[in-house]
């Protein structure tokens, strides 16, 4: 394996437009490591195997961690609710609010709005002052254990019992409780850390159609640092993290075992998991199952990936571009190779046109961060997205105006790839003919119009 990637990374990379990335595999018992590209387009400082990204979302599994640690302790029930010990946990829904429990915010199943990226302080307080002054505000999308609905906040929320329960802030709790056991060398658990190693900025296109541009922030808000908006690392520290699960160090076997076991189904969707554990993405593929979890922040996406049953450890850190091709083709190779793991392929538009209700589709799904519009014009289906908060102008700074095809009768497709693939929205519980909620990137959007 480490011949293949010293001899196709750098290609791969430029194929798909991605300024950097760092690979590391575990197979037969040995660890490959590779690095390739730019990690800053303005600096031209080039990647090597020490350099540390952003993990993004992959940092709920470390949460996960911690919050069952406290659980093998006997000082957190999965079934009791947050309140329990959170007693501050508050949403505008007070009676969800209290019965919310552990497990729903571990299985992305509590139903409150998500993605409230609303800064607090960049400081040790910042988890304790979301929960305290963002939370009230959020909405409760659908009840408490409805369904599957990504939520970063929930995260957040794990995050902070864990602080609570150890009397020390979320960054001292990951070093503490993960990093030291690992003996982790490359690990930034707040931004000043990762000054002192060589670090990866994320690249954004202002437009579809432009080029990469350096991203103007480095990470997304402090107050989000359980849900994945601090935490960067090396590929080599990250493939070691799933080593302990492989190897059940960090927890026992049976814990292990616990977190895969599927909590809830998901909709079908491209590059999504059919099911969720705790914590943990399922995917069931030709050729077995598999585990792990993906992340993205500004400009920097992750993929992490274990397959128990053949001792493999997959991880892929990049820093923009086509990033979901560029892990379908080095990805797949490497999961092919060392564990006869095929990957899906993902939804294109139908060659032939497929008939869906535009009732059920058209209007306004509105979430916490953007809005999305979906209409018909001439005949044809059009989906614009427009950022509603500060927050959500980070991520999309201008409007995005996509045309799209029916996939089949609940969903539709892009017409056009994206750096790589088409992206497929969902729609789901229809009443009196009508979506009730838009599922994209994981998440059920109410419709507001």
């Amino acid at each position: 394996m480490q011949s293949w990637l010293d001899s196709n990374l750098a290609e791969l990379i430029t194929k798909h437009g991605v300024p950097a990335a760092s690979v590391a595999v575990l197979a037969d018992g040995g660890v490959s490591t590779a690095a390739a590209g730019v990690l800053n387009l303005n600096t031209g400082v080039e990647a090597t195997a020490d350099s540390v990204f952003q993990i993004g979302s992959i940092t709920k599994l470390w949460t996960t961690t911690l919050i069952m640690q406290l659980v093998a302790e006997g000082k957190v029930e999965l079934d009791r609710p947050a309140r329990a010990y959170l007693p501050e946990f508050t949403l505008a829904d007070e009676t969800a609010g209290a019965v919310i429990t552990v497990r729903q915010l571990l299985t992305h199943t509590s139903g409150f709005s998500g993605d409230a990226f609303t800064p607090t302080s960049r400081g040790d307080d910042a988890v304790e002052l979301f929960v305290r002054d963002v939370l009230p505000g959020l909405a409760q999308e659908i009840p408490p254990g409805a369904g599957f609905s990504y939520n970063n906040s929930g995260f957040v929320v794990l995050g902070r019992i864990a602080e609570v329960l150890r009397g020390k802030p979320f960054h001292e709790l990951i070093r503490e409780h993960i990093g030291v056991p690992l003996e982790l060398k490359q690990l930034a658990t707040i931004p000043d850390e990762a000054l002192l190693y060589r670090s990866a900025l994320g690249h954004i296109a202002p437009k579809p159609d432009e080029s990469l541009q350096a991203a103007p922030i480095w990470s997304l808000v402090h107050g989000m640092a359980p849900a994945g908006s601090l935490l960067a690392m090396s590929a080599r520290d990250l493939l070691a993290f799933g080593r302990a699960y492989l190897d059940a160090t960090l927890l026992d076997r049976a814990t292990v075992d616990q977190l895969w076991e599927p909590q809830v189904d998901v909709p079908l969707m491209d590059g999504f998991p059919r099911h969720w554990g705790l914590g943990w993405m399922i995917f069931d593929v030709e050729g077995g199952r598999m585990y792990g979890h993906d992340g993205g922040t500004v400009g920097q996406s992750a993929f992490f990936r274990l397959v128990p049953e053949r001792g493999v450890a997959v991880v892929l850190l990049t820093n923009g571009g086509g990033t979901a091709a560029l892990y379908d083709e080095l990805v797949g190779e490497i999961l092919r190779e060392t564990a006869g793991i095929v990957l899906p392929k993902r939804s294109v538009p139908p060659t032939e046109p497929v008939e869906i209700s535009a009732e059920l589709v058209t209007g306004r799904y509105t979430g916490v961060v953007t809005e999305s519009t979906i209409s018909v014009e001439d005949g044809e289906f059009w989906v614009v997205d427009e950022a509603i908060t500060e927050a959500g102008r980070l991520l999309l700074p201008e409007p995005e105006r996509t045309r799209l095809v029916a996939l089949d009768d609940s969903r539709l497709i892009a017409a056009e790839p994206e750096r790589g693939t088409h992206e497929v929205l969902a729609f789901r519980e229809p009443i009196d003919g009508r979506a009730s909620y838009l599922f994209r990137g994981g998440r059920l959007t109410p419709r507001s119009h």
